[in-house]
């Protein structure tokens, strides 16, 4: 046992104590806040604040079965001596107000994941703890000075056995912060600064998620003013992605980040299901906005023919010609289509009048009379309709003649009518797509807000936004993360090698190009791969051999696990069966920890009534992401997750999908941490043969 063993869980016993006694004494400000009533306005308001910021304050206190202390630092005082501190996931203090444990964010704790040999940053000393809760299981040290740590391998990795002990836990479904383990690559990139665009890219495995998550707690930490009140958004590639990740920030103290996939940005429509690759390549395309300006400007329309309307003994008229010179004069003065609404409305009503032989007839009084009336609203309708983005798009797609014109020497036809759909009853009713979300945005923005509803129609900004799988997004999608963007401060995360959507990217250009920023774009490279043991690092990388990301695959730190299985099906017809079987094999060994079946989609409906059959306990993506010991997953929705396990299910038809197969290979391939069984009744690809 270490010498120290007995101290330091004294220490931390009496740092959980004092986080008891805060929680204690917050949660009884926070009851009396509530409870007052009445009062002045001021006195009110000024309740409401404070309620505000002892709520938060209870958030961050509620750190739940994490652990509260990880580290300490010793490093030399002015006076010669040593001075300590210990690294928490907060900060906590005494009666004294003296520090207990310092924040992981707040600068005293940077030579922990920063010092080297090379340069000491002051430190004697780091300590890791291996902990459950305030349970001490284990003390780890690294001391610093002439010719005593050694660093010379590269890379060097801080605390090798905390490291290693936290890589072996069985995975929960969830994705867990690595506070207590941040290596150095991955501290330059969470504190990096936070004007201009990051790009962070690192193959499987490297952590890049949890790096970004990380570094936006930092964010909030070190910049909580303007940052809580601007707001930080992430950004994920599906839902399943963010049920996977919506524990980090919490378990960081910051529960106030803004989670969502792209269609959830959008007022008033939930996305549900994904296009075509054919469909989804036209609607993401950056002609897009061309097409919703052309189809807003085919809904700014003169009158075909006069409008006569009875006024009591008069009859006033609107003329076509006059109709016409209303809509150019609404085009030339108002840049948003909803703002000139009003206009319109006044100058038809202005017309009217100066149309009678009454001259004193007064165009108010016109509309208070006959403002309401069929022909008056079937007028306004037809010249200057006030939209919402969802009544123009449905509109728009449910019309091939509609679809022509709008998109008229912009795309072919037979391309532009792949949009086509019958239309719903009304446009509240449509089931959207993914792919429909930024269409819906970019008309938005070019509609402008309805003078009635300003507030929902407006579109919101944020002072950061970190964006996962970035390699994937199409221009119209990165015009709507433009639009959010309060000064150009972004975090792009992604690998190049797992592109495999629509718009896949070969390069970050294509995408930087279409942000504004004022600093000019940082790069960091993430090499070290935490989650593959090697020799399944060697099985996925021969799928990129020959291609332009052979480079890219990440050094595998754990050099050694079990190698990879190959299961030959005899024939298709017992393909489910044999996974059947292997799963409940696997479930008998497996314990704690995950399973994921990954397949291509016309196996996931087949192979859940195949369990079901079994009496094996599983679940689906759609319900919730890995909320199950055992869960079945596309392999359109597996990118971003590890599993302990993963049964990856006839790689060939993966490899020939349309859609840049050998990428979704590499994706399903690199999964699992524990182990990989790879399924097949059919043949192999010829790049898996030599090693099968």
């Amino acid at each position: 046992m270490h010498p120290d063993f007995k101290d330091e869980q004294n220490y931390i016993e009496n740092a959980y104590a004092i986080l008891d006694r805060a929680h204690l004494e917050a949660k009884k400000l926070h009851n009396i806040v509530e409870s007052g009533k009445g009062g002045t306005h001021q006195a009110r308001f000024e309740k409401d604040v404070i309620a505000d910021q002892v709520g938060k304050r209870l958030s961050q206190l509620d750190i739940g079965d994490a652990s509260l202390v990880f580290g300490r630092i010793d490093q030399l005082s002015e006076d010669d001596g040593d001075e300590s501190f210990y690294i928490g996931r907060i900060a906590v203090w005494d009666e004294k107000q003296d520090p207990i444990t310092v924040d992981w964010r707040a600068p005293i704790s940077e030579p922990f994941y920063r010092a080297t040999g090379r340069e000491a940053m002051g430190l004697t000393r780091r300590r890791h703890f291996a902990s459950r809760g305030v349970k001490l299981l284990g003390i780890e040290d690294e001391f610093f000075g002439e010719d005593i740590i050694d660093d010379s391998e590269v890379p060097y990795f801080k605390g090798r056995m905390t490291l290693a002990a936290t890589m072996e836990q069985a995975r929960t479904g969830r994705l867990g912060d690595i506070i207590a383990t941040i290596q150095s690559e991955q501290d330059e990139i969470i504190r990096s600064p936070l004007a201009g665009p990051l790009v962070v890219e690192g193959g499987p495995g490297t952590g890049k998620t949890v790096v970004a998550l990380h570094r936006a707690a930092y964010l909030l930490y070190t910049h909580r003013f303007p940052l809580e009140g601007q707001g930080v958004l992430v950004v994920g590639p599906n839902r399943v992605f963010l049920t996977y990740i919506e524990q980090v920030l919490p378990s960081l103290g910051e529960a106030g980040v803004h989670l969502a996939v792209l269609g959830d940005l959008v007022h008033r429509i939930k996305a549900k299901g994904y296009d075509p690759a054919d469909v989804a390549s036209i609607k993401g395309s950056s002609q897009m906005q061309a097409v919703i300006r052309k189809a807003i400007r085919d809904r700014e329309r003169p009158l075909r023919k006069d409008l006569l309307i009875g006024y009591g003994l008069q009859r006033l008229r609107l003329r076509v010609e006059e109709s016409s010179i209303i809509i150019s004069e609404a085009k030339r003065r108002y840049k948003d289509h909803n703002a000139a609404r009003s206009y319109v409305k006044n100058a038809v009503f202005e017309s009217l009048a100066a149309s009678s032989r009454n001259s004193d007839l007064n165009p108010t009084k016109i509309m208070a009379d006959i403002g309401n009336t069929i022909e008056i609203r079937e007028t306004l309708e037809w010249m200057w309709p006030s939209l919402t983005p969802e009544q123009l798009i449905h509109d728009l797609f449910g019309s091939k003649a509609l679809l022509k014109s709008a998109a008229y020497n912009i795309f072919e036809e037979h391309e532009i009518l792949k949009l086509y759909r019958d239309r719903s009853d009304h446009a509240s009713t449509v089931t959207w797509t993914k792919e429909d979300a930024p269409i819906l945005d970019e008309a938005q923005a070019a509609l402008g807000p309805r003078p009635a509803y300003k507030d929902e129609d407006v579109i919101r900004t944020f002072g950061h936004i970190v964006v996962d799988e970035a390699q994937d997004l199409s221009p119209m999608e990165i015009r709507m993360l433009e639009r959010r963007s309060l000064n150009g401060s972004f975090t792009l995360v992604g690998d190049m090698a797992q592109a495999t959507g629509a718009w896949a990217k070969d390069g970050w250009d294509e995408i930087l190009n279409g942000l504004s920023f004022l600093k000019e774009p940082r790069f960091s490279h993430l090499t070290v791969g935490y989650r593959l043991p090697q020799p399944t690092m060697n099985i996925a990388s021969k799928v990129l051999r020959g291609t332009q990301y052979e480079s890219s695959t990440p050094n595998a730190v754990r050099e050694i696990g079990e190698e990879p299985r190959f299961i030959k099906v005899e024939t298709p017809a017992r393909l489910l069966g044999s996974i059947t079987a292997l799963v409940r094999s696997e479930l008998h060994e497996l314990e704690s920890g995950t399973l994921a079946v990954i397949t291509p989609d016309r196996f996931v409906r087949p192979l859940s009534d195949s369990l079901k059959a079994s009496e094996i306990e599983h679940g689906l993506v759609d319900d919730g992401a890995l909320t199950n010991q055992i869960t079945i997953v596309p392999v359109g929705f597996v990118k971003g997750l590890e599993i302990d396990v993963a049964v990856v299910v006839e790689p060939i038809e993966i490899f020939n999908s349309a859609m840049h197969g050998p990428r979704a290979l590499y994706v399903a391939l690199t999964r699992a941490t524990r182990r990989l069984l790879i399924v097949h009744a059919g043949e192999l690809p010829q790049v898996l043969k030599t090693i099968s």
